[in-house]
C-alpha cells in the first residue's frame, strides 16, 4: 500500500483529495506538511495525520511514496522540485506555475526523473466533457466555428472564499488563475492549443486580484472560443457550448442538448443524447493507478498538458495587463 503525504493545507481542494484517497482504501495517508503551523497543524489533527513542520523531514524522513501538492501556486517550484529530488511521485493542484519559464523548469525535473506525475483536471473525467470530445472526434458537428466554457461562483460576492485566496504573492492571481484554469485546460483538450489569446479582467469588489474575467482564444481553422470565469456570480452552472456548421452542443449544468444534421439518422437530430460515456476516475485516483502501473502520467494529465495550461493562464494575464493579444 502506497504511503502518501499531503504537502500543504492552503488549497481549498486539499480536503477533497484527502477524502478521495481515504475512501479508495488503496493508500495510507500518514502526514501533512505546511509552512504555516497555525493552518496546517489543526488541519492534520482533524484528519488524524502527523503534522510535519519541516519540509525536508517530511519528504526524506517519513518513507513517503507519493505527495499531493496543495500549497500556494507560488510554492510549487520549490515543493515539487524537492519532492522529485526525494524520489516521490507527485500529484499537484492546478495551475502548475505562474509563468511558462517556471513551469518548464518543474516539467524538466519531472521528465528527467523516474517519478509519476499528474495534475488535477477534474472535468476531463466528466461524461459530458467526454461526450463533447467524442462528437468532435467523430466530426458530428461539422466544422466548429465557435465555443464557450464558463465556470464561476459567488466566493467573493457572498464572502465565503478564505482571505488567503487574495494574497497574489502566493496565489499568483485571482479568478482566472483559479476557476479560469478549467476553461484553460478544457478548450485545448477539445480543440488543441490556440493561436492567440486576448483577455479582460475586472475587480468590482476590490480584493486586489481579478474577480471577473474572460479569455478569448483563436484556434486553427477560424474557431473562436471564450473561457469565462468569476468569483462574483450566483447560481450559474457550468456551461459548455460548441457551435458547428453541421450541428451544435449545449451543456448547461446537468442538461445536455445536441442538434446535428449528421446524427439525424440515429434519432437525435435535436434533443438529448441517448447515452453519455462512462465517467473516468477522479484525477487523484488516476494518479494512483499510474503510480501502481509504473506509468509516467495518466492520459491528458501529464507535464505537456500542465505546460499548456500554464501558458494559457500566463497569456490571459499578459493580455489583460497589456491590452494586447498574446500569440501562443
Amino acid at each position: 500500500m502506497l504511503n502518501v503525504g499531503i504537502a500543504g493545507a492552503w488549497h481549498v481542494h486539499a480536503k477533497d483529495y484527502f477524502s478521495q484517497l481515504k475512501q479508495s482504501k488503496r493508500v495510507s495517508i500518514t502526514a501533512l506538511w505546511d509552512e504555516d503551523e497555525g493552518l496546517g497543524k489543526p488541519w492534520a489533527e482533524e484528519r488524524g495525520l502527523d503534522f510535519a513542520a519541516d519540509l525536508d523531514e517530511f519528504l526524506f524522513g517519513r518513507g513517503l511514496d507519493a505527495v499531493v501538492v496543495t500549497t500556494p501556486t507560488a510554492s510549487h517550484k520549490d515543493v515539487i522540485g524537492k519532492a522529485v529530488a526525494a524520489g516521490k511521485h507527485v500529484f499537484t493542484e492546478k495551475v502548475l506555475a505562474a509563468d511558462s519559464e517556471e513551469a518548464r523548469l518543474i516539467a524538466d525535473l519531472i521528465e528527467k526523473s523516474n517519478v509519476s506525475f499528474a495534475i488535477s483536471f477534474p472535468l476531463l473525467s466528466n461524461p459530458k466533457i467526454l461526450y463533447a470530445k467524442k462528437l468532435l472526434d467523430e466530426k458530428a458537428l461539422g466544422t466548429v466555428t465557435g465555443a464557450r466554457f464558463r465556470r464561476s461562483h459567488s466566493g467573493v460576492s457572498d464572502g465565503w472564499l478564505p482571505k488567503r485566496w487574495f494574497d497574489v504573492s502566493k496565489s499568483c492571481g485571482g479568478a482566472m488563475m483559479d476557476l479560469g484554469a478549467h476553461p484553460a485546460y478544457i478548450l485545448p483538450f477539445l480543440f488543441g492549443a490556440p493561436k492567440r489569446v486576448s483577455s479582460f479582467m475586472t475587480s468590482p469588489y476590490g480584493t486586489g486580484s481579478d474577480e471577473n474575467a474572460i479569455m478569448l482564444c483563436e484556434f486553427e481553422g477560424g474557431l473562436i472560443a471564450s473561457g469565462e470565469t468569476a468569483f462574483v456570480t450566483y447560481g450559474v452552472p457550468d456551461l459548455l457550448e460548441i457551435y458547428g456548421t453541421e450541428g451544435s452542443l449545449f451543456i448547461h449544468g446537468d442538461e445536455v442538448h445536441i442538434a446535428s444534421k449528421s446524427l439525424a439518422a440515429s434519432g437525435i437530430a435535436s434533443g438529448k443524447p441517448a447515452k453519455l460515456p462512462d465517467a473516468l476516475p477522479s484525477p487523484v485516483i488516476r494518479f494512483i493507478d499510474a503510480v501502481e502501473a509504473g506509468e509516467k502520467s495518466p492520459l491528458n494529465l501529464g507535464t505537456k498538458d500542465a505546460l499548456t495550461l500554464t501558458r494559457m493562464i500566463e497569456a490571459a494575464y499578459l493580455s489583460a495587463s497589456g491590452g494586447v493579444s498574446v500569440s501562443f
